[in-house]
């Protein structure tokens, strides 16, 4: 069911008021923030203040939104008025809610531990190239990826310009479904806004939907070597759970696929060292006070760049240099051209596409610190939709032999959103993956 839905319920019905509601999410936050550390910032004073007004709104008998009145976590990246937004620059590692000794996912993992842990029952992130549903699949939640362009990025801290989406992270479909309804649309703030009319996506969310006459391509190149046999046998068996609420399944190549990871860690480092070059100390960001200029932008940028923000400026500006533009940043905006390609071939065939959306369960925290690029091939399966600007959905499908969650991707064509939730939703329903909570102490 349909946490919001259920919220909603006790306020309209005043079974529960909205200071009640936030206050209770406002103690869990504080019981299990000394383990998980999902939150740098918590606005307290704002959130009891946003609560009583939605109190007093249903005292006078006026009518109140789905989310009104339901807390909401925000990555850190996204700048919120009258609110200090960090990009976690001040590190505190963030812990898996089922195991606070493995990592939570990408860099929207405090959101998605946040929404594990129950310190909030909806969160947004951002995903650049895996960094919403990687963290919904390591942490047994829900995360879309929009279509590149529906949701706008005005107000988002930019990574890579040309890949950022912001989207929701939920317990259930339907609640990404109404978080995603209440942020899409046109945007005249963001010029790669699309202007396109906005479906309602929960219309169709309801109990008996199946997939009958929906044909689902499984993505042959996402099923080899690297793939744990935990995450293989779970995807599979969704996969024939599809099967079993009459979808057709077939089997698709996406040639070059494999591609999306080289031709990724060069386009993205190439525009993050470009967004990122504005943090000197100048105009941005925090200043390394110095006696003349160079060396006060030298010693900010060390300062104020962690290790692996570092590596990708320096990834991308070497790309970017003189002399290598056409070699690699080039070349790889090429590659991805034939990627987009390869999936606008196989939508003509397929309405959706299914894969694992990570090749393994959560790691230990620190496991892959010397070996970024073991690290960096954990988004093989998600950096080639960010590529091509399209949806996807990750839904959780199981659990390792550690209790572990596993993810289930779903890789729609450009704007069915709707299409990915009603598949999704069609699994959720005969399926209890989504029903389970980490054992958190509190």
């Amino acid at each position: 069911m349909s946490l919001i839905r259920e919220l909603h319920r006790q306020l309209t019905q005043k079974e529960r008021s909205a200071v009640e509601i936030t206050q209770s999410y406002l103690d869990r936050i504080q019981a299990l923030e000394p383990t998980i550390h999902s939150f740098l910032t918590v606005t307290e004073t704002a959130a009891i203040a946003q609560a009583q007004r939605v109190d007093q709104k249903i005292a006078n008998g006026d009518d109140i939104g789905l989310l009104e009145g339901i807390p909401i976590g925000l990555k850190d990246n996204l700048c919120t008025k009258g609110v200090r937004t960090a990009c976690a620059s001040k590190v505190s590692v963030t812990g898996n809610p089922w195991n606070p000794d493995c990592v939570p996912g990408g860099s929207s993992g405090g959101s998605a531990a946040a929404v594990a842990a129950d310190e909030c029952p909806i969160a947004l992130g951002s995903d650049t190239g895996g960094s919403i549903r990687q963290p919904a699949a390591l942490c047994g939640v829900v995360g879309l990826k929009p279509t590149y362009g529906l949701v706008s990025r005005y107000g988002l801290v930019a990574f890579a310009s040309s890949l950022d989406q912001i989207g929701p992270l939920s317990r259930t479909v339907e609640d990404a479904a109404i978080l995603l309804q209440a942020i899409a649309g046109h945007d005249p703030k963001d010029s790669t806004s699309l202007q396109v009319e906005i479906p309602d996506y929960t219309q169709n969310l309801k109990p008996g939907l199946d997939c009958q006459g929906r044909t689902i391509g499984i993505i042959q190149e996402t099923f080899g070597e690297g793939l744990e046999p935990a995450v293989n046998a779970a995807v599979k068996a969704a996969i024939a759970q599809y099967e079993s609420l009459g979808a057709t399944v077939k089997t698709i190549s996406l040639p070059r696929f494999r591609y999306g990871l080289p031709s990724y860690y060069i386009i993205a480092p190439s525009e993050a060292s470009s967004n990122l070059a504005r943090y000197d100390g100048v105009k941005y960001g925090a200043r390394a006070e110095e006696g003349n200029l160079v060396s006060m932008y030298t010693k900010t940028r060390a300062a104020g760049f962690g290790a692996e923000v570092k590596r990708r400026i320096m990834i991308g500006t070497y790309a970017l240099s003189a002399g290598y533009y056409d070699a690699y940043y080039l070349k790889a905006q090429k590659v991805r051209t034939l990627i987009k390609q390869d999936f606008e071939a196989a939508f003509k065939e397929v309405d959706a596409l299914i894969c694992p959306t990570s090749p393994t369960t959560a790691f230990t925290t620190g496991s892959k610190v010397e070996d970024p690029l073991s690290m960096y091939l954990l988004d093989l399966m998600t950096i080639p939709v960010n590529l091509a600007g399209l949806p996807g959905i990750s839904l959780p499908c199981g659990f390792d032999a550690s209790g572990l969650p596993i993810g289930l991707q779903l890789i729609g064509n450009v704007l069915q959103e709707q299409n990915l939730f009603e598949m999704a939703y069609a699994y959720e329903q005969t399926t209890d993956w989504h029903t389970k909570s980490p054992n958190l102490a509190h």
